[in-house]
């Protein structure tokens, strides 16, 4: 069996600094991956997420401004020639 780790939703918020509603809000806006180990649907969900969907969770959240944007060099292009009319 592979070692894996998952969270809660009470762990996963305390991880995140966010309260537990916003984790089952994401959950079931389908933003965050999570497994119901609830023996029988109808029953109170009993939500596990995986570390990796955690991760995979946080990266889609990044704003752009936290990103380090890549250095593109500037080429010189050569100026058109003039047309004479």
């Amino acid at each position: 069996m592979v070692d894996a780790k998952y969270f809660s939703v009470q762990t996963a918020a305390e991880t995140l600094g966010v309260d537990d509603e916003q984790i089952l809000a994401f959950i079931h806006a389908g933003h965050l991956r999570a497994a119901n180990l609830a023996k029988v649907n109808g029953k109170r969900p009993r939500w596990r997420i995986a570390e990796a969907d955690l991760g995979r969770f946080l990266l889609s959240r990044l704003h752009p401004a936290s990103c380090p944007t890549p250095v593109v060099k500037k080429t010189s292009r050569p100026k058109p020639a003039k047309q004479h009319v």
